[in-house]
């Protein structure tokens, strides 16, 4: 092995050097104080990682603590890789989300294949196939120039890793808005199957046993990754091209194969993938939650690059990488299981009883800290922030509102956020594995993937809108989770927890700050009335550019469960002469929409406040779906949100390829409010003409809001057409408007 000169790594380092690695003053002075010394540069870097807000989440973690993270179904709740829940039969879900934000802005297709990966790893670190991928993507303006070339490559990315690595990607959605042009959006989240009594955890390690190593070797690829993660950008930030990683598809399906094998035996301590800081985040959690101390030795670890330092080893992000500890005596057991898969797989170090991390290089130790100020002991800031204040409500009396509502409904159905992404998902391989069911990417409310060999299903989706959120936090945050909670219903299954993905701007802003405090609030009581719990999840903060933060979004991944052999629901089930039910109260809502950004022109504040969230309304209609399509008196469902009940009846029509009679029973003068308003805890019902006294029975047993919203029609296909205010929409019209926008610009077309 080359011989390294050691001196500059053990060269005490001053204040000045921790905050060219982001160690700010007072957290190095806190740092010493720890230490009873100066670190060295190994030291600081180890340090430097694990206080990142992306790593110790240091502004959050006070806040987080206000999710409700318990339930009947929740096996494992935040703390761990991911969350897990009981799905009955033995059989336990294992998903999470993640974001690789900065990365995929910088540099596009390996930002978001490594973010893909990276989430796939949390997920069958614990013992779980991998079963189903989603994305959550928000881009910039259409017209910035940067625009066209990030969708192509985060497309690409994402296609390329989850298509070559064999899972499913079902499920996801994709917003543009100019807040997003400095800083895009890509939140990776994974699902996956495993057996109850064959889970693994990142705690349980023991004094004495060995530290295994197994995936790819360490390269320098993504050093510092995680603090890049923890800082605002500024322009010319193609020179942090160095810090995002690479990844190899190919080579996480032999990871994937191989843990699972080892998994099947009982060689398996503890086990932790190398994500975000790497091997320092991975032996810092594994000795933490196992209340050990760690030795490794760095010459052990396989290396692609000759020359690596102590200090590259530990902070390299490199992909495809898992860290063990394996019991007693079964070294040459787990060395054989990844010989045969052609993974690199070594005896890197040992568990020890101090509860430090200590590391040697040529024999020198080059680090020797204890565990705890690198994880529980971390800071732990309460930022000061500021109450937001709501946008005021929108006053229609004063806005001169379109006449035409269908022309205002095709306008609605090719804007960006609403048009189709066809052209996204067909770069997805969402059946691969040969139990996707449905995936929401066409148009459905959720996707249902079939547990293998069952009549059971799961539903997944992935919910938030940002312009709510930033017009009044808690309410916003509220229908994030509340939408999530409607989409599972939609398809039939029982909600059962969330993860979600917190992306904020810069938590040292008191401003920014009382957003993220008001968001979580929000959320936390949405799942609390909704017991539907948070079992994982992710905060990415400081996603800014030269000051200017992006819209507040919380994302929030939902899983559900559809019981063995129990009907489900779609939103292109009707069938001509099938009336159309409107579930919910409607009051017209539209601030805050999709209607007054689109059609009236209204940006920020001057939008309105957006729609009153009714926790027990939702609950109670959810409830009321959930049991029409299990009784099978529905052929169709969807819920209500963006675009309000045209946008969402124009796509239960375009769906089914039924025209459409739509009728409101607002005021001529209301009608734009009737048909675009987003008022909350609403559905739309496609009801058999035999079954209609039936269901209205139901809901006026439960004393529920109701109204005929219109039928479908046995139109000839070509003729079909959507009928509403007193004009035809020809559903071919709306059709291509709908699916012509995004392929249109992606082929270099002006941003329309």
């Amino acid at each position: 092995m080359t011989a390294i000169d050691l001196s500059p790594l053990l060269r005490p380092q001053t204040a000045a050097d921790a905050l060219s690695q982001g160690v700010k003053a007072d957290e190095y002075a806190l740092l010493v104080n720890r230490l009873g010394r100066a670190p060295n540069m190994v030291e600081l870097g180890i340090v430097s990682v694990m206080w990142s807000e992306h790593c110790s989440y240091k502004s959050t973690r006070r806040h987080l603590g206000k999710f409700p993270t318990k339930g009947p179904r929740v096996i494992q709740g935040p703390g761990e890789n991911a969350g897990v829940i009981d799905i009955g039969d033995g059989q336990a879900c294992i998903f999470k989300m993640e974001s690789h934000n900065h990365p995929s802005y910088i540099e596009p297709y390996q930002g978001a294949a490594t973010g893909v990966g990276g989430i796939l790893r949390d997920v069958f670190t614990m013992g779980a196939r991998p079963v189903a991928l989603v994305n959550a993507l928000r881009f910039g303006d259409p017209s910035h120039p940067r625009t066209r070339s990030l969708v192509a490559g985060v497309v690409a990315g994402i296609g390329g890793y989850g298509n070559c690595v064999g899972v499913p990607t079902v499920a996801g959605e994709t917003q543009f808005h100019k807040g997003y042009n400095g800083n895009i959006l890509v939140n990776a989240m994974a699902v996956g199957l495993a057996d109850q009594n064959r889970i693994f955890y990142s705690r349980g390690a023991e004094p004495g046993n060995a530290i295994f190593y197994v995936g790819s070797k360490t390269g320098r690829d993504g050093i510092h990754g995680a603090t890049m993660a923890s800082a605002e950008f500024s322009e010319g930030e193609e020179e942090k091209r160095p810090t995002v990683q690479v990844g190899d598809p190919f080579t996480e399906k032999l990871l994937i194969e191989a843990c699972l094998e080892l998994m099947a035996t009982d060689a398996i301590q503890c086990i932790q993938d190398m994500g975000a800081a790497g091997l320092t985040s991975s032996s810092v959690e594994i000795a933490d939650k196992g209340g050990v101390g760690v030795e490794m030795n760095m010459d052990l670890v396989p290396q692609r690059e000759t020359g690596m330092t102590a200090y590259e080893i530990m902070l390299s992000e490199s992909q495809e990488r898992m860290l063990m500890v394996l019991r007693p005596g079964r070294e040459a057991e787990a060395k054989a299981i990844f010989d045969k898969w052609d993974l690199d797989a070594e005896v890197i170090g040992h568990t020890t009883d101090t509860g430090r991390l200590v590391l040697t290089q040529q024999g020198v130790v080059v680090c020797d800290i204890p565990v705890s100020p690198l994880s529980n002991d971390a800071p732990n800031y309460d930022r000061p922030w500021n109450p937001p204040i709501a946008a005021p409500a929108l006053d229609l009396s004063r806005l001169n509102l379109p006449e035409d509502t269908a022309e205002s409904l095709l306008n609605l159905m090719s804007s960006p956020d609403m048009a189709s992404k066809r052209w996204i998902w067909e770069q997805y391989d969402r059946h691969v594995m040969g139990d996707t069911l449905a995936s929401s990417q066409t148009g459905g409310d959720a996707a249902l993937v079939r547990i293998h060999g069952t009549t059971k299903s799961l539903a997944i989706c992935s919910d938030c809108n940002p312009h709510y959120v930033a017009a009044d936090p808690f309410e916003g945050g509220k229908q994030a989770v509340a939408e999530a909670y409607r989409n599972l219903s939609a398809v039939g299954a029982e909600p059962i927890a969330i993860t979600d993905n917190l992306n904020f701007g810069n938590p040292e802003k008191p401003d920014t700050m009382g957003v993220i405090v008001r968001a979580i609030e929000g959320m936390a009581l949405a799942c609390r009335e909704l017991d539907f719990p948070v079992v994982s999840g992710n905060v990415s903060l400081y996603n800014e550019t030269d000051g200017s933060g992006i819209p507040p979004t919380p994302v929030v991944g939902g899983v559900g469960l559809v019981p063995p052999g129990a009907r489900t629901a779609g939103i292109g089930g009707a069938r001509p002469g099938d009336k159309l039910l409107l579930l919910g109260r409607t009051e017209g809502h539209l601030g805050a929409s999709l209607y007054a950004r689109v059609i009236l022109k209204l940006e920020g504040k001057d939008a309105g406040s957006p729609p009153p969230v009714d926790l027990l309304a939702e609950k109670k209609a959810s409830g009321l779906v959930r049991r029409l399509i299990g009784e099978g008196r529905i052929t169709a469902a969807h819920d209500i949100s963006e675009g309000g009940v045209a946008c969402a009846a124009a796509e239960m029509a375009l769906a089914a390829n039924l025209g459409l009679r739509l009728t409101s029973s607002a005021a001529s003068d209301k009608a734009a409010a009737w048909f675009f308003g987003e008022c909350q805890a609403r559905y739309l019902l496609a009801v058999p003409s035999d079954d209609w006294a039936d269901v209205v029975g139901v809901l006026d047993q439960a004393e529920q809001k109701w109204d005929l919203a219109g039928e479908f029609l046995a139109n000839d296909a070509e003729k079909a057409s959507i009928a509403l205010d007193g004009r035809q929409l020809p559903l071919k019209s709306l059709r291509d408007a709908n699916e012509g926008w995004l392929p249109a610009y992606m082929s270099g077309q002006p941003a329309g």
